[in-house]
């Protein structure tokens, strides 16, 4: 299997709002859509998936034209979709049978789905048995059974949504997963949860397409970028040779002496100093390996000196501010 796709292009009126994207997957995995805000990638995911039209380009799903009707798609919107007054159950049930799920298949994943994200409370109707005593009853406290209701999507945090919506996009077992700010808004056990998720659809082969402002995140799981800045591609590839072609030039040094004076004296630019934790920019490996020499050899003890390639933030941030300076 393969995603294919070429020359996306959107215009609105004389305002281009992405300007001829073109990637390939050829092999499951997560590949990343990244870009300041506006720069065009929900814009993309809509017109990948069909819900917006092309002025240009095409969108190719195993050398044939991606059609959502025939082929097995997951979406995972950055706008939370929920009807508000629906019951959950329902909509899970309704979501499903769009995709062609039969309902004794979907009760049984959203089973499996509502225990794996923690939301059964609010798809099951739980029963409450309290005791109360009536001062005129003889014969003790009366059992009292309440069956609670299961929840509407608007009774439901954000996050608890963003759940429901991720069971949504999971529910068909889709070969094609696209996810649209996934961890937005939730906190660090959810984010942790979704996160095993991820890694559970990736383990099972399937094709990943990820938009997010969480640079980390994305360098955790990503195999290949694009970065957008206004409707543009301003870099693309497999992001360890990205990585590799910028070449170890982040130096983080821990010692237990002030070495600043050391510092200024190789040339290296210091970046943050946090009592004796220095993060410094460096031209490569000789100009590192000098500032060690000198520092061993004035007695400084060296608790860490750890030489690495810029972080994926590092990198979006320098590519993005190249643009805006040409500009």
């Amino acid at each position: 299997m393969a995603l294919t796709v070429k020359n996306l292009t959107k215009k609105y009126g004389d305002r281009t709002v992405l300007d001829h994207l073109s990637f390939e997957m050829t092999k499951p995995g997560v590949y990343a859509l990244l870009g300041t805000n506006g720069a065009g990638k929900t814009t993309a995911i809509r017109m990948i998936l069909g819900m917006l039209a092309r002025d240009e380009g095409e969108v190719l799903w195993n050398g044939k034209p991606l059609d959502t009707a025939t082929c097995n798609v997951g979406y995972l919107a950055e706008e939370r979709g929920l009807y508000p007054k629906y019951s959950l159950m329902d909509q899970l049930l309704y979501f499903a049978s769009l995709r062609g799920v039969s309902r004794a298949d979907a009760k049984q994943r959203i089973r499996h789905w509502a225990s794996r994200l923690e939301v059964e409370e609010y798809l099951y109707p739980q029963t409450k048995v309290s005791s109360a005593a009536p001062p005129a009853s003889r014969f003790g406290g009366v059992r009292r059974v309440k069956t609670q209701k299961p929840k509407l999507a608007d009774q439901l945090s954000k996050g608890n949504q963003q759940k429901i919506q991720l069971m949504t996009a999971l529910i068909s077992d889709p070969e094609l997963i696209i996810l649209d700010e996934p961890l937005s808004g939730l906190d660090p056990v959810n984010t942790d949860l979704f996160k095993g998720i991820i890694r559970d659809e990736i383990q099972k082969g399937k094709y990943l397409i990820m938009s997010s402002h969480q640079m980390a995140t994305v360098e955790e799981f990503c195999t290949d970028i694009t970065i957008l800045n206004r409707s543009k591609t301003v870099l693309q590839g497999h992001l360890s040779e990205i990585k590799k072609s910028y070449g170890r030039v982040n130096l983080f040094l821990k010692t237990e002496q002030e070495i600043r004076r050391y510092i200024d004296a190789s040339g290296a630019a210091l970046l943050t100093q946090k009592e004796f934790e220095y993060q410094l920019k460096v031209s490569g490996e000789e100009q590192a390996n000098r500032l060690l020499g000198m520092l061993i050899s004035n007695g400084i003890t060296v608790i860490t000196f750890d030489l690495r390639e810029p972080s994926l933030h590092e990198i979006f941030v320098e590519k993005v501010g190249e643009v805006h300076e040409a500009e």
